[in-house]
This record gives structure tokens, sequence and C-alpha cells, in this order.
């Protein structure tokens, strides 16, 4: 097994690394003076079984070349298998047709990553589950499940919690972990009336007095979960806490849950954190390392990684 990083998230990879007890293979990734990626590997990898940990965060278009050039170079290099690991998925939330000559861009970049070369990809909490169909090759779609569920029964033991999706889109996932959680549902109906603005429009289900655990895949603005918060201590919750498993946290994101009623936003490591997450004291960081090392390790070794959620 080989393991190699790009440039979005050294500090999981070097996690993952430390996981698996297998060093990471050096590449060198530079760049030209008009801005162009070249990726060498600096290891023999001829027959081996190469793992290329990069996340297509921001800059997602820089992170992405660097993926795709990575892979071509594996595969000249003779690589025997070569698995994209991608913790978070950029371009996921473009899965469908929104409005008339529209791109369906999840799709293009599925067929871009096939087209590189990779032989399977490895990712987490896809914000859509069919986005596994857009590939042509195997896809395993982790869920953090195992690393969130722990944490909350911990934390909130003897509480009464209800886990609330912040929008209609999400109740598969709140609902798979309200079953874990032994927890009751809520939803949120909220009507979006442009990209990154939402209003809280209706609240199904009884929060008074409970602690309630907001669930997404993906934080951005963070516009949904600060209005949803609000709408939940208008109705009386005791206390909002949310965790989401990819803390995009653009532009003024942090600022804004800093300034909401929620508690405590938890989301994963999957994503470097910027100066400003880090500085706000209410978003907390939980590393998905080991989860996404079992999963590396169990690819390699051919056994199952859907017994990793049971």
């Amino acid at each position: 097994m080989k393991l190699i990083a790009g440039n979005s998230n050294p500090p999981l990879a070097e996690a993952i690394s430390t996981y698996l007890d297998v060093p990471l293979t050096q590449a060198g990734i530079k760049r030209f003076s008009d801005n162009e990626v070249f990726v060498e590997i600096m290891d023999n990898v001829r027959g081996e079984d190469v793992f290329f940990i990069q996340s297509t965060s921001y800059p997602s278009n820089d992170h992405m070349m660097e993926l795709l050039i990575a892979i071509d170079a594996l595969k000249r290099g003779s690589a025997r298998r070569i698995t994209a690991v991608l913790p978070y998925f950029g371009y996921a939330r473009q899965d469908r047709k929104t409005g008339g000559r529209t791109p369906i861009s999840a799709k293009l970049v599925a067929d871009i990553i096939t087209a590189a070369g990779a032989d399977r990809v490895l990712t987490m909490e896809l914000h859509a589950g069919q986005i596994q169909g857009f590939f042509n090759i195997p896809v395993d779609n982790l869920i953090v499940a195992p690393v969130f569920v722990p944490q909350i029964l911990e934390k909130f033991s003897g509480e009464s919690l209800c886990v609330v999706s912040p929008d209609v889109g999400g109740v598969v996932r709140a609902r798979a972990l309200a079953k874990r959680l032994g927890a009751d549902l809520a939803i949120i109906d909220k009507r979006r009336e442009a990209a990154g603005v939402s209003e809280v429009m209706h609240l199904i289900g009884e929060v008074e007095g409970k602690i309630c655990i907001l669930v997404d895949d993906i934080v951005d603005s963070g516009g949904t979960l600060c209005n949803a918060a609000v709408a939940l201590k208008n109705h009386k919750a005791k206390a909002v806490y949310a965790y989401v498993v990819h803390g995009v946290l653009s532009g003024s994101a942090a600022d804004k849950i800093k300034a909401s009623p929620m508690e405590k936003l938890i989301v994963t490591d999957s994503i470097l954190a910027s100066d400003a997450v880090r500085a706000c004291d209410k978003i907390e960081q939980l590393s998905v390392a080991d989860l996404i090392g079992e999963a590396i390790l169990r690819t390699s070794e051919e056994r199952s990684i859907s017994a990793l959620f049971k």
C-alpha cells in the first residue's frame, strides 16, 4: 500500500498515515509561473495499491487539478490500482439541473476523475447518495455516524434528545442518526429565495424542553443552520447543537455561528479549518482520520467496508 497526499488537508493525511502506520509517499506538487500544476511522485509505485488523499475544498479547482494530474502521474508510473480518497467531494451540490441550460457538474467531475485513470473512489457523506451512480467505477461512501454517535451519547447522557433536519432534503440522514441515538425527530421546512439565502417557514415535530441536534452534510455560509437554531429556540428548545460533516464555512460563516443561539457547531476535519474557524470558540472539529484509515485498510485487504456501520 502507498499513501500519497495532495495539498488540500495535510494534517488529515498525516493522521491517516499515523493510524495505518504507513508513511506518506512524497510527491512534489509545484506551480509554474502561470499557475499550471506539476506533480512528480518521488517513489516507485509500479504494481502498488495507491491511495491519493485529496479533499476538493477551497480553492476547489486547484485541488481538483492536483488530484487529476496526480492520478495521471500514478497511472503512467504503472500503479496497480489507484483509489482517489476524497474526504470532501466538491461540486456534489450540483447534482441535478436546477433550471434551463444549467450543468450537472457532479456528473462531469465524476467523468473527469474516471477519465484521469482512477480505479475506485473512497469518499464521505456525499450530498446526495445517487452521485455514486455518476461514476462508472466503484465508489465507497462513508457515513460519519461512528464518529458522531459516541460523542453525542456521552455528552448528552440522560438528556431528552431530538434530532432535527434543517431542511426536507436531509430527512433521511437525520432519521438514520435519530434511530442510532434512540431520539425523536423534527424537520424544518424552509424556502430558499436565492443561493445562500434561506428562510425558515415551519417546524414539524415537538422540541420544547429538549436538546436539539441539528444534523447536515455541509455547512457553507451558515445561514440555514443559524435560522434553524433561531426557530428551535423560538419553539422553546432547551439548547441547540449542530453536527455537520463538511465545514466549508466560507466568508463570514464563523461570525454568523458565533452570533447565533446555537451552543456549538461540531464539524469533521474533512476540510482544513481556516484561521477564522479555528478562532471561533463555538466551532469544534472531530477527526475522521481513523474512520478513513480503517476504510483504506479494508479496501486494500479486500474486506467489507459496510461492516463498519452496522
